[in-house]
């Protein structure tokens, strides 16, 4: 539920003070496909050196190790026909002054977008509200695109991200 009264946005059981909303903005959340696909042939190559050195090893301390590089590909093989089936999703997001963003989604993506105009309406209208029944996306983030996208220019494998 996306609701709007009070002075508040509330996106299911989280409330944002609209003062502090600083975008509302709808996009499309696509998986990461390529980035899944080059994962699985990279590990899977590591998996494949590793299970022919094992072999070229041919001792009985490694017999039992043969099986590790096969569950490296299993798994990796997993992840990408997740990240492959995984479909797009249109959602509207709403972005706040802290770090908080709320992500919601509807089968209608013209609907997403009057949705974006009924928020900013009520921004600007302290006596506004507004009450749709939204659904929540239920995707794992590390899989899809998400936020802006950023052309760089210059440096050496600059990906937009700040990794901790």
């Amino acid at each position: 539920m996306l609701s709007v009264g009070k002075r508040l946005l509330w996106v299911g059981e989280a409330a944002y003070p609209l003062h502090n909303v600083t975008r509302v903005h709808t996009f499309v959340l696509r998986p990461r496909r390529a980035e899944a696909v080059l994962d699985f042939l990279k590990w899977g190559g590591i998996a494949v050196v590793a299970f022919a050195a094992l072999r070229g090893m041919g001792n009985d301390s490694t017999s039992g190790l043969e099986i590790v590089p096969f569950a490296v590909v299993v798994v990796f093989f997993a992840r990408m026909m997740q990240v492959l089936t995984a479909s797009d999703e249109h959602v509207l997001a709403v972005e706040t002054a802290s770090a908080s963003t709320a992500v919601v989604t509807l089968a209608d993506a013209g609907r997403l977008r009057q949705l974006v105009d009924d928020i900013v309406h009520a921004i600007e209208h302290p006596d506004a509200e507004l009450q749709v029944l939204v659904q929540s996306v239920h995707v794992n983030p590390k899989n899809y695109h998400f936020g802006d996208e950023v052309n760089m220019y210059g440096g050496l494998g600059n990906l937009g991200l700040v990794k901790k």
